[in-house]
């Protein structure tokens, strides 16, 4: 049995609830803290953790050329078959090292974390934005969510704070544009959530 890479734990099994929890949200109400900080003209846009390819097919229909990479195959496949209708490139690679995403060799005008960065430790936070950093063109954004809040059962969260994801990605030459806090569409009232958003030095 092939193990499942650390972090995603809990939603292979649960694939058909993460499936009618996330299509259940609009892409424009998750993302209405930032949205106004997303390219308007056809860019390229990556999306690492896509889980079932609503924010993928969002951007699709913008006009983007637009990469899902999602480690979980339950996930991927119903991603798969939910928007087959859109023009997407979707890859089985992992945080960390997402080493098929650079092989690749790709750079992206906006990278998107989305309800990913909490499931990794802090060697792997380090190491992914090592990784992950390098794929922002110069003067490119890269988008990230933290959630915070008690850990749904069998999952696999840190309480990551936006004062060390801040911290992290200067390091890597990204400066932090945004930065909002606010409760979760879902989760429950104890559940709430950072918006960071970093731009790539030029």
């Amino acid at each position: 049995m092939t193990s499942r890479p650390s972090g995603t734990e809990g939603y292979g099994e649960t694939a058909g609830e993460r499936v009618k929890q996330y299509e259940s949200l609009a892409f424009a109400d998750v993302h209405r803290h930032m949205l106004h900080l997303f390219p308007t003209t056809p860019s390229r846009v990556i999306d690492i953790g896509a889980g079932t390819g609503r924010d993928a097919a969002a951007f699709a229909e913008l006009g983007h050329a637009v990469t899902a990479v999602e480690p979980t195959p339950e996930l991927l496949a119903e991603a798969r078959r939910l928007h087959r209708q859109s023009a997407i490139a979707w890859i089985d690679d992992s945080l960390p090292d997402l080493d098929r995403v650079h092989a690749l060799g790709e750079r992206y005008d906006l990278v998107m974390l989305t309800a990913v960065w909490m499931h990794l430790d802090q060697a792997q936070r380090e190491r992914a934005m090592a990784r992950v950093a390098p794929l922002v063109r110069p003067g490119g954004l890269m988008a990230l969510s933290l959630r915070h809040g008690p850990v749904p059962v069998g999952r696999r969260m840190f309480d990551v704070t936006a004062v060390e994801t801040r911290a992290l990605a200067q390091c890597h030459g990204l400066e932090t544009i945004f930065e909002s806090q606010g409760a979760a569409l879902l989760g429950g009232p104890n559940v709430w959530w950072d918006r960071l958003a970093f731009r790539a030095q030029r």
